[in-house]
């Protein structure tokens, strides 16, 4: 079995598919903007809800603070006793969103070193040494509560942390390979990392929007595995010693080999769903200023007790001058502790977003089934079912992207693929109307020089009515035939007699288009035109003899214009007469030739036999002469039975043969109806063989004929006079 050759609008929109599958595999910045910005759209139409407890707090270092405090850094001392105040109000756990990496420059000690340089306070340098530095004073209160310290990662540094407090189980490849990795570390004080309960790290990994969607819960810090801020601050909160880490192949599902990275982390009975590089997406509520406790209400002791006792508090700053101020999808600028406040709230709430594994691949999947639908549908069905289908089927994924997150969390991106499916669309539809175009030109240069303008129009319009290589039906057949054409052409060049015959078939072949016939051929002297093809035309038998009605009479204006012209020259008068031959039968129709040559026409006995009723006209003297079933289909024209079982050359089935005389027009006068009694009489005279009354009635139709019609049917009844003389 042999394929047959793709077309071009496969090829072209399976490219088209290709190419937005691979651009959706590479996932290039602007289609993961383009992704992250819908998932945006849905965060801001709806946020997480917060528990209206506020199970975290901020301690606010505000510009309020600063005010009433000092400019910041303050002295650790204070920290220190917003901490103690924190652990008498009954906090679960304190986070600090600060780096306390160096001894603080406002310790007495330190103040002791730059007393030295002065002799005049030399007294006092003793006292300040003896007295405990900040940081000593921080310590202590730290021991009274489980504090987190904040630590970061340094690309630029080589040092390597202290091994962390948190104790992590992992099943599966190693998270090192996945999360965050920095060289070194930049971590607290000893005397301050000694006393805390734990230390996490405060790195952001921003989008190239440079908007926080994600906070990490881990990262790899000089080869070592510690945990985020967020996550130090639940693990203490919760009381717990240890996190598992579950990366790929931990489930006893090996992807194919793949290392898909990490894909949970649980404290106690907490179990948070991350991303490959171990980052929980976050699902951010509005901001509240009940979330806030400005630091200064905290030292001087006029906060409220309830909004502490039992929660976990988390201290940073949210002071413009401070600089840690963030972009998110709900806001384009928060303080960096509230994100991290956030993401505490949303692991206690396990209201989660997740982005599944197989998203991707879903929407991939989408892409390709409703592409090759709609790519289809515009081949078959046109391009605005197609866009319905397409439609639908946007409207479907955009709504079960909405459920999927209003329900459940889940990230799945309707817009890619919608845009693909829209460019997919797009390719089809121009290549379809760049077909119909090319469709309609071809039929325009196929049918333009042998069916009427409209009926070219009309095709053109509707390619699909032409059924090209052939089909059978019913077509009504005319050929017109020049009598004495020989004779006619004796003394002309071939030049004058070329244009003999163009003024001559001019006129005749507009009547015939204009009476929406197909010219089949011209042949030398005659013509051949049928009806009911390309397009179909149930009244075709009596619009061709119509056609056929209007030549005679083109004949006889040419002929008085010819007598005329002959007269002014002093010729004597040359009049042209045709023969026209009608008849209906089934034929085949469609191309004729080969791929480098063809005409369009029709294949079929009721060809041969409507060219034998036209030759016919010789014998009996008629004008115009028709079968049997053109007579029938056109029955309300003007016919007279002139033979019952004629045999035409060639053809050995016997035909009925009726002349048309005339129109409905003629048909329904009483002129007619005179004409059609005598010719009857004349009729049944000649079958009875009484040949006095068959004279009687021949010179009765002459006269009747003359005042029915205005052809000429001389010829017929002298075949009937013909006829007596041979009796």
């Amino acid at each position: 079995m042999t394929l047959g050759r793709p077309s071009l609008h496969l090829i072209v929109t399976a490219t088209v598919l290709a190419l937005a599958v691979a651009l959706r595999v590479i996932d290039p910045d602007p289609v993961a903007r383009l992704r992250l910005s819908i998932f945006d759209s849905y965060l801001n139409l709806k946020p997480r809800e917060a528990d209206p407890t506020f199970p975290v707090r901020i301690v606010d270092i505000d510009e309020a603070s600063l005010a009433k405090v000092g400019q910041w850094p303050w002295p650790r001392s204070e920290i220190a006793h917003i901490i103690e105040r924190l652990a008498e109000a009954g906090a679960k756990t304190v986070a600090v969103d600060l780096i306390l990496a160096e001894p603080d420059r406002l310790s007495p000690e330190a103040l002791a070193r730059q007393a030295e340089v002065r002799r005049e306070l030399a007294p006092i340098v003793a006292e300040l040494s003896a007295l405990p530095s900040n940081d000593e004073i921080l310590a202590r209160a730290m021991s009274r509560i489980p504090v987190v310290l904040g630590l970061a990662g340094d690309a630029a540094s080589s040092r390597a942390p202290r091994a962390p407090k948190t104790a992590f189980a992992i099943a599966g490849d190693d998270p090192r390979l996945f999360v965050p990795s920095f060289a070194g570390a930049v971590d607290p004080l000893p005397v301050l990392a000694t006393t805390a309960a734990g230390e996490g790290a405060v790195n952001w990994f921003p989008a190239r929007d440079q908007i926080v969607r994600h906070v990490p819960l881990l990262a790899a810090l000089h080869g070592t595995l510690v945990p985020t801020l967020s996550l130090e601050t639940l693990r203490t909160g919760m009381g717990e010693t240890t996190a598992f880490v579950r990366a790929s192949g931990g489930s006893g599902v090996h992807a194919f080999g793949q290392q898909t990275g990490v894909e949970t982390v649980r404290v106690g009975s907490v179990v948070l769903p991350t991303m490959p590089d171990g980052q929980l997406w976050l699902n951010f509520a509005r901001a509240d200023p009940r979330r806030y406790v400005s630091a200064h209400t905290i030292l001087d002791g006029s906060f409220k007790r309830e909004d502490i006792a039992g929660r976990h508090v988390l201290i940073g700053a949210s002071a413009t001058g401070l600089l840690d101020l963030r972009a998110t999808p709900l806001s384009p600028s928060v303080p960096g502790v509230e994100i991290h406040a956030q993401a505490v709230e949303q692991m206690l709430s396990g209201a989660h977003l997740v982005r599944p594994a197989l998203a991707t691949g879903a929407e991939i999947a989408f892409l390709i089934a409703a592409g090759a639908l709609v790519a289809g549908l515009i081949r078959r069905a046109g391009a605005v079912v197609a866009a319905g289908i397409g439609v639908a089927a946007i409207a479907l994924v955009a709504g079960g992207s909405w459920l999927a997150f209003s329900g459940g969390g889940y990230l799945f991106d309707p817009v890619y693929p919608s845009l693909s499916l829209l460019a997919v669309y797009l390719t089809g539809s121009l290549l379809s109307f760049v077909k119909t175009e090319t469709d309609r030109a071809r039929v325009k240069r196929a049918f333009g020089h042998y069916v009427a303008a409209p009926l070219v129009e009309e095709l053109a319009a509707d390619p699909a009515r032409l059924k090209l290589g052939g089909e059978t039906r019913d077509v009504t057949l005319l050929f017109a035939d020049v009598r004495g054409f020989s004779r006619l052409s004796e003394g002309m060049d071939a030049e004058t007699l070329i244009r003999f015959v163009n003024r001559l078939f001019t006129p005749l072949s507009e009547l015939i288009l204009e009476h929406r016939g197909t010219i089949d051929k011209f042949m030398g002297d005659a013509v051949m035109a049928f009806w009911n093809a390309p397009i179909a035309d149930p009244d075709h038998a009596a619009r061709a003899c119509r056609t056929a009605l209007a030549m005679q009479d083109e004949m006889d204006r040419l002929n008085r214009e010819e007598a005329a012209r002959r007269a002014a020259a002093g010729e004597a008068p040359a009049p042209i007469r045709i023969g026209i031959g009608l008849n209906t039968g089934p034929c085949c129709v469609g191309n004729v030739g080969s791929p480098q040559r063809f005409d369009y026409s029709v294949l079929g006995d009721a060809v041969n036999v409507a060219a034998r009723i036209e030759d016919a006209t010789k014998l009996y003297g008629a004008p115009i002469i028709a079968g049997e079933q053109t007579a029938a289909a056109a029955a309300g024209l003007a016919f007279l039975e002139i033979d019952t079982a004629a045999r035409l050359r060639g053809k050995e089935r016997t035909e009925r043969l009726f002349a048309l005389v005339g129109d409905e027009a003629v048909a329904a006068s009483p002129a007619f109806g005179t004409l059609s009694a005598h010719y009857t009489a004349l009729r049944a005279a000649m079958a009875l063989g009484d040949r006095t009354t068959a004279a009687t009635e021949i010179a009765a139709c002459r006269t009747a004929a003359r005042e029915a019609t205005r052809l000429p049917l001389d010829g017929l009844f002298a075949f009937y006079e013909a006829s007596l003389d041979r009796a």
